[in-house]
Parts: structure tokens; C-alpha cells; sequence
């Protein structure tokens, strides 16, 4: 791997040549870094019609709506290490949710780190970076003010301190006094005593104010410091992570209010795809870990064992409860954006780190190659780009960085994994890649899709880690699926003789990309 210290000292004498007083640039902006947990592109801006999204919705509509964009794995950690350094799971090495990026790449360069690196003042709140990949200031280098630890912001007083920052009911209150009296104050600690008490509820719809939960705590550090970075005068890099709509569903009473559950249909193909391996599916485990759930077999021959409708209507009508509420906190930050005379001047970004399983395949919650887990919303906007449309292009999140970097006028940074999707803004109808990858790894196999404008093809290969060359003894299972015929992936297609030119020519792409990726 090339030296980074090297890139960044290159790239801030360019910076600083072009801040020159003869060759200043016009067009330096700041950014505005909306990153929303477990948010699948259930948005009106993406032909949802149920959902409730007005703001996000106003927002896409100054701006360009990836419609095709892909997170590079499935789950949290992983997710947001490869879009914030710009480089795919095989080069950060972070795959699961316990590795840390900088123990794997010590001189590895953040995204909001480059940016603080050219002058930017950076700051941050809520959940950017996944806190199990990073250190305990939530990666120290990458901010110049230190970062708003979520867990310590303070909440709305007349409501009481959420158990967890995640409830509010009176008996979820009164469990907490009860574990205060026995001393416990770690999270472990609590969420053990909880389970015990068979407390851990799934979802909870409580008549409460937006504050009263961790969220609108995050929603008013990040206006907070939205005035004092107006106040510095310099450009700036301002991250605002949201927890919701991630598990345990729970949100005020009054986005509950805004669906009937009886409008909540089931997904129609809770089944395995016809000859897909075994390898693509999961035992939804970590939607299991809350209470308020039957013990459910997706998969049984016998039918009273799958997950009740009601039960499916009423996670349906909590996720889409929990983003209507954090809609209603993003709006609260592009108010603030507008009253403060920022918007002019600021790039926006809105991204969801993975999509997430409502019983598709049988399947619950994300951790998949397929395209429920994989699809994600990524929204941009650009005072130089207004109202620049949709584009069904594919695109994936390692792209962020450089595209962020051509939106704020800034170098780009060499040796990133993404290519800017600066050519999509100007032109909705272009293609910058032909492909996204993403990988999912299940045990000891590895799963790598490349998903195009219509197809998606899957590799599953045995012992597979980055350090390997591409080795076709280790092949376990082979995937293909045709959106424009089958957009549910009812049917892995792979071996259909009327797709063998296809698959044929996915596959070369695939072992393409692994060539490059061992080149880098």
C-alpha cells in the first residue's frame, strides 16, 4: 500500500497553492455528512409511496438520487470503514464487527481526517463511524473538534432518561431505577438485567417528544455545531450519524400515527430462491435477540412456525414509524442549514450504511449478498448541480470519497478504492462503472456480487481472505438474477442455457475486478 502521509502532504500543497491569494477557488465548499442506520431506500424520493419522508424527499429534489447504489458489505462496522477510507473490506481487513480499521491499516486516511488535513474543521455527532471499529474517541485523528460521543448528549428532562437511549416506557423506566439500585451502569450490564426480565422489546411506540430519544439528542448537537462551525468562518466537515431506523424500533407515538398497520402487506416471496446454495441464507439472529418475538422457522414445512403476519405487519410499521422520525430530525438540520445562510455553500450527502431483510427469501434484518441487503439510498447535493435528477447508474459507497472531494473543490486522494460520480450529476443518463461490488463473508466462505443495470452475479469461494488470488477450486456456489424478469430473485438463473452468455460475462468481470483489487 502506498504511503498516505505522502499523498496528503501532496495533496495539501495543491490545496494550498490553489488558496493562493492570486488563484483562490470559488467554488470551495463545506459538507454536511447525513449518514442514517439501517436506512433501505424506503423514502419517497425512491417511488415509495406509503412511506411518510417529506424532508429527505425536498432534499433529493435539489440534488441527484442514486437509485442503483450498493453498500460494499452488508453490515454496519464493515460498511461504514470501507465508505469513510474509501477502500473495499479485502483492503481494510474489517469484516466483521469487532476489528478495528487503524489495528489493520495504521496510516490509513479517514475521510473527514483528509478533509481536517486541508483546513476543513471537522466535527461529528451520533453514529459515523461504527464504535466497535474505532478507538474510544471515535477515532481521535479524524476530528479536529472532538467528537460528540451520542451516549453522553443530554436528553429532553420531562420525558426521563431513555433505558439505553432506546426506551421510554413507564415499565422500561422502572426496570432502569431497579437497575440503578443494584449499580448497574454498563450497557452489558443493563441489557442483561432487561433480558432477564424478558424486557428487550422489539418495538415500542411511546407518546413522547422527539428528544426524548438518543436521535433527537444527536439532531440537536449536530445544529449545535452547525452555528459554532458557522461561527469559525472556514470551511467545514460536518458529520451527523442517526441511529434510526436500526433495531429496536422506537419512535414517538405520533409517526406511528402516521401509517395504519392494515396497510402493511407481507412480503409475497418469504421463500429460497430455486436453486440459489445455501450458503446466500441466514437464521435472522440478530432480530432474535430482542423479546416480543416468537421463535420463528422461516423455512419449516409447517407453516405455524414462520413469523406471524401480525408480528411481520408490526416491524413493518415500526421501521417505517422510525424514518419518519428521523425525516423529521433531518429536517430539523437542513432548517437549520437554511436560517444559518450555509445551504449556498455546502455539499450535502444522505446515505444509508445497507438495506435490510421484511421477509424476503424468509429473511430478517441485513447480513446478505442480496439485493434487499445490498441497495442502499445515497443522495447528493451540490450548490453547483441543483436539481440534477436520478440515475439508475450503478454506483457503490467506496465512491463517496472522491466524490465529496470534486464536490468541495478539494485534490482527491490517490490510491481510493471509488471513482467520482461528479459525471452523474452532469449527466443521469452516464455510466462511471459498469458494476458494484459487494462481499459478504458466511463462516469460512466468502461471497463477492457484482450487481449492473439489471443483473446481479454472486461468487462463493471456500478459505477465501484478500491476501489470495483468485482460485476456481474454491468455488462453492454460483448465483445470477434478472431483475427486469424476476425482481424478487425468485430463481437463480446461473445455469439457465438461456443465460449462459451472461453469466459467462459476469464472471470475467468478477475475476477482473480481483486482479485489479491484488494489483492495488
Amino acid at each position: 500500500m502506498k504511503s498516505y502521509r505522502m499523498m496528503i502532504a501532496v495533496a495539501v500543497v495543491v490545496f494550498q497553492c490553489l488558496e493562493s491569494p492570486a488563484a483562490k477557488p470559488s467554488n470551495v465548499r463545506n459538507i454536511l455528512f447525513i449518514a442514517i442506520d439501517d436506512l433501505k431506500p424506503v423514502l419517497g424520493c425512491y417511488g415509495d409511496t406509503r412511506v411518510k419522508s417529506p424532508n429527505i424527499d425536498r432534499l433529493a429534489e435539489s440534488g441527484t438520487v442514486f437509485l442503483n447504489a450498493h453498500c460494499q458489505q452488508a453490515v454496519c462496522g464493515p460498511s461504514r470503514a470501507s465508505l469513510l477510507t474509501g477502500l473495499r473490506p479485502d483492503r481494510t481487513k474489517v469484516w466483521d464487527l469487532k476489528t478495528k480499521i487503524r489495528d489493520m491499516n495504521p496510516d490509513v486516511v479517514t475521510l473527514p481526517q483528509y478533509f481536517r488535513s486541508l483546513g476543513f474543521t471537522s466535527a461529528g455527532t451520533g453514529k459515523v463511524f461504527d464504535p466497535r471499529s474505532v478507538d474510544k474517541k471515535l477515532d481521535e485523528r479524524s476530528w479536529y473538534i472532538p467528537f460528540s460521543n451520542p451516549d453522553r448528549l443530554p436528553f429532553a428532562p420531562e420525558d426521563g432518561w431513555p433505558v439505553l437511549g432506546a426506551y421510554q416506557s413507564a415499565e422500561m423506566q422502572a426496570l432502569l431505577k431497579e437497575a440503578q439500585k443494584k449499580s448497574l451502569v454498563k450497557y452489558g450490564e443493563v441489557k442483561e438485567f432487561l433480558l432477564k426480565h424478558d424486557a428487550w422489546p422489539v418495538t415500542e411506540c411511546a407518546d413522547v417528544s422527539d428528544n426524548a430519544y438518543i436521535d433527537g439528542a444527536i439532531a440537536n448537537e449536530g445544529i449545535r455545531l452547525m452555528k459554532k462551525l458557522k461561527k469559525e468562518n472556514k470551511p467545514f466537515f460536518l458529520a451527523v450519524g442517526f441511529k434510526k431506523p436500526h433495531l429496536p424500533f422506537v419512535a414517538p407515538k405520533r409517526y406511528w400515527d402516521l401509517y395504519a398497520r392494515a396497510d402493511f402487506k407481507i412480503h409475497p416471496y418469504q421463500q429460497k430462491s430455486a436453486g440459489g446454495p445455501e450458503v446466500a441464507y441466514h437464521g435472522s439472529g440478530e432480530i432474535r435477540a430482542y423479546t416480543g418475538l416468537p421463535d420463528f422457522d422461516s423455512y419449516s414445512d409447517d407453516a405455524s412456525r414462520h413469523m406471524p403476519e401480525a408480528k411481520q405487519q408490526e416491524l413493518m410499521h415500526g421501521y417505517h414509524a422510525c424514518v419518519s422520525y428521523v425525516d423529521a430530525l433531518v429536517g430539523k438540520l437542513l432548517s437549520e442549514l437554511k436560517e444559518l445562510d450555509l445551504d449556498k455553500n455546502t455539499v450535502i450527502v444522505l446515505w444509508g450504511d445497507h438495506g435490510w431483510h421484511f421477509g424476503d427469501h424468509g429473511l430478517w434484518c441485513k447480513h446478505t449478498n442480496f439485493e434487499q441487503a445490498t441497495h442502499s439510498p445515497l443522495i447528493f447535493v451540490s450548490p453547483d448541480f441543483p436539481k440534477a435528477g436520478k440515475t439508475q447508474a450503478p454506483a457503490e459507497f467506496v465512491d463517496l470519497f472522491p466524490t465529496l472531494c470534486e464536490l468541495a473543490g478539494v485534490p482527491i486522494l490517490g490510491n481510493l478504492d471509488g471513482t467520482s460520480l461528479v459525471p452523474l450529476m452532469e449527466n443521469p443518463t452516464a455510466l462511471v462503472k459498469d458494476f458494484a461490488v459487494s462481499q459478504w463473508p458466511a463462516g469460512d466462505v466468502m461471497g463477492y456480487a457484482i450487481r449492473d443495470e439489471r443483473y446481479r452475479y454472486v461468487e462463493w469461494l471456500d478459505g477465501y481472505r484478500s491476501t489470495q488470488p483468485y482460485d476456481a477450486a474454491r468455488l462453492v456456489g454460483r448465483e445470477l438474477y434478472d431483475y427486469q424478469n424476476d425482481p424478487m430473485e425468485k430463481v437463480n438463473v446461473v445455469d439457465d442455457p438461456g443465460y449462459t452468455k451472461i453469466a459467462g460475462k459476469m464472471s470475467c468481470q468478477l475475476h477482473e475486478y480481483f486482479n485489479q483489487q491484488r494489483g492495488k
